[in-house]
């Protein structure tokens, strides 16, 4: 090797694509592991049903609900479910809280289509659900694809009806109907962001009429009637309901090589099955691991499910309390993940990405040090310090690893739950996986950087 190879080589930062390096057994090791995380996007297209398996996957490894008042030892499990739409896991570490907790965070929820409380018209003899869409959505591309209901309906005696209608191959489907280009000249001249407007985004459930010789909306009468031998539901039961609808897609490979993910919501269950099943394998760690899959991500994170709230605040309180000690040192001497997604360079549309600072898929998990909008508006800069432990963490297990800004400076931007971390005077960075077509019904991972992102995330908490 020439002088000059080998300083550039000792100098250089440089990437490599984590395909060409890997060895066959991680390559292996990634494609049984993203087995497991497909059939958790089938059966976890909402906040409520990624909750619902998280604690039956908790349970199963030992985990059981915080009890308040009883005193914990290292190795201990738990978990606190913050009404069926984020939850927070514990593994007690050998040494107290005060002494710092290890969080990963990430969010459950994902862009959809929300029901309207009065949802369900008629219109020419179709029954149609009217909808409010959810987080940022490019509206035009949930037209003429397959949708499915999922959901609760709450009724007034308490009880719950769960949803969830269109994800077997037997059950039917729901669409947004769009204009023929034969009859869209006038639509065409739209921008492509009024394409489609959000009062255009109905949905498309039925036509067949409830048998009568006389009456006016026997369509929708007909619905409401299979609706309620179904789910004892009235009309005004939609009021009290939670309904969403999502793309009816099933998780699967992408390529001839199979060595992609396409999936609706892999931002940010990409992040949060990581996240999740590496604290199921943590057993006995030097400081207490904590893993919170968080919803209302997607429209700023408010709410009391949302990570703007104090419900990890009183997480860790209730975990520093159960040992007797301060729970506001705890978070002072924390550190986290803010697990959330950044956006691949697409081949496509390269224009968007400074790719000295992006980044790409196969080449590992992501560091984004901020992100914000030009400016660095909306976000919290993770400081040096943390990130070269981030880098020294990461390069002693061996993982691969790239950082990335999300897009060009004057491009626009986004934002994560990082900047709540910290308001708690917590340690953080954002980590996690490369996209493509984010925000999108159908978004494209690498296998491999999904991999990674679990590896990263048990080498953090263990």
């Amino acid at each position: 090797m020439s002088d000059i190879k080998k300083l550039k080589e000792d100098l250089f930062y440089q990437r490599k694509n984590g395909r060409q390096i890997s060895d066959e057994k991680t390559l292996e090791t990634a494609q049984e592991y993203c087995d497991g995380y497909k059939r958790f996007l089938d059966n976890a297209k909402t906040e409520r049903e990624a909750v619902k398996i998280a604690i039956k996957m908790a349970e199963e490894n030992g985990f059981s609900p915080f009890q308040y008042g009883k005193q914990y030892k290292a190795g201990d499990k738990v978990y606190f479910n913050n009404r069926g739409k984020t939850i927070a896991l514990a593994v007690f570490g050998s040494e107290t809280c005060d002494n710092g907790v290890n969080i990963t965070a990430a969010h459950i929820d994902s862009p959809r289509l929300d029901l309207k409380p009065n949802p369900l018209y008629e219109e020419i003899e179709l029954a149609l659900f009217k909808t409010h869409y959810y987080g940022g959505i490019r509206k035009y591309q949930w037209t003429a694809i397959p949708l499915a209901l999922h959901g609760v309906f709450a009724l007034k005696d308490g009880s719950l009806k769960s949803v969830a209608i269109g994800e077997n191959e037997d059950e039917p489907k729901f669409v947004i109907n769009d204009l023929l280009p034969h009859l869209a000249a006038e639509q065409s001249k739209r921008t492509l962001a009024e394409g489609i407007k959000g009062e255009e985004l109905n949905v498309l459930v039925g036509s067949h009429p409830f048998k009568a010789d006389e009456g006016s909306e026997l369509v929708k009468l007909n619905i409401l009637k299979l609706l309620n031998e179904k789910y004892g539901i009235r009309e005004e039961d939609f009021l009290s309901a939670e309904l969403e609808m999502v793309p009816a897609y099933k998780a699967c490979d992408i390529g001839f090589d199979r060595s992609l993910i396409g999936a609706y919501g892999q931002d940010d269950r990409v992040c949060a099955y990581p996240a999740l099943t590496a604290v199921l394998k943590v057993e006995n760690p030097q400081k207490t691991a904590v893993a919170i899959l968080a919803d209302k991500e997607e429209v700023g994170s408010m709410g009391n499910t949302g990570l703007e709230s104090d419900f990890l605040r009183f997480v860790i309180g209730d975990l520093a309390k159960s040992q007797g000690v301060d729970s506001t040192v705890a978070l002072r001497n924390s550190k986290c993940l803010s697990a959330d997604v950044n956006a691949g360079v697409d081949p496509t549309f390269q224009e968007v990405s400074e790719k000295r600072n992006a980044s790409f898929l196969n080449y590992g998990v992501v560091i984004t040090k901020y992100t914000g909008a030009r400016g660095k508006a909306g976000t919290s800069d993770a400081s040096a310090e943390y990130m070269a432990y981030v880098r020294n963490m990461l390069d002693n297990a061996n993982i691969l690893w790239q950082t990335g800004e999300l897009g060009k400076v004057d491009a626009g931007g986004g934002g994560t739950v990082a900047k709540y971390m910290a308001n708690l005077g917590v340690d953080f960075v954002d980590l996690g996986v490369p996209v493509l077509s984010m925000h999108a019904p159908f978004e494209t991972t690498a296998k491999l950087d999904v991999y990674m992102c679990y590896r990263t995330m048990y080498e953090f908490m263990k």
